[in-house]
């Protein structure tokens, strides 16, 4: 009879879930190659093309499974400014009207086309049946915050169209901001 003993060695496996990119190793070594590949797609934005970017993709992806978005979703629609990330204003009103908290948002033009103070308001009801009315935005306030003189800004060409996207996103800062976190 020998005296040899039996080793049973367990095989471990990672968990990898994309739901917390930095929850662990694997996960973060499974996002970077995720996020290599994105960055080679033709399909994004250049903010995230290229090896220089492979963070850029990491960090969409990750607000993506936050958010359960897709992730090119969330990178076609997610821009930086000033090192921040921030919402495309059609991105923000799908939110808002897909989230069931309010009614579809709706605007209020205000003042005198083509006059400074020519403005709109964006609103909503809530569940309890309450309007909700977010900030006013103007051409003026466009004019004093250096939206309507920015390079490529299409504040002269489309004002009512800026007018309603800036208006859409001031009431989701305003009234959901747990969208634009």
């Amino acid at each position: 009879m020998s005296d040899e003993v039996a080793v049973v060695v367990k095989e471990q496996k990672a968990v990898v879930s994309l739901a917390d990119v930095f929850g662990s190793v694997s996960s973060f070594e499974a996002a970077q190659r995720i996020g290599k590949m994105l960055s080679t797609s033709s399909m994004v934005p250049d903010t995230y093309k290229g090896d220089g970017n492979i963070g850029n993709c990491v960090i969409a992806l990750e607000m993506a499974n936050r958010i359960g978005m897709n992730v090119v979703s969330v990178m076609q629609n997610l821009y930086i400014v000033h090192g921040r990330p921030a919402w495309s204003s059609q991105f923000l009103i799908a939110c808002i009207n897909a989230s069931g908290k309010f009614s579809p948002l709706r605007y209020l033009l205000d003042g005198q086309e083509g006059q400074d103070s020519w403005g709109c308001h964006a609103w909503a009801t809530d569940r309890s049946g309450e309007k909700l009315v977010g900030p006013l935005v103007t051409i003026g306030m466009a004019k004093l915050e250096g939206w309507y003189g920015k390079n490529g800004s299409k504040w002269k060409t489309m004002p009512e169209l800026m007018l309603r996207y800036r208006a859409a996103t001031l009431f989701a800062r305003l009234y959901s901001p747990e969208l634009t976190m």
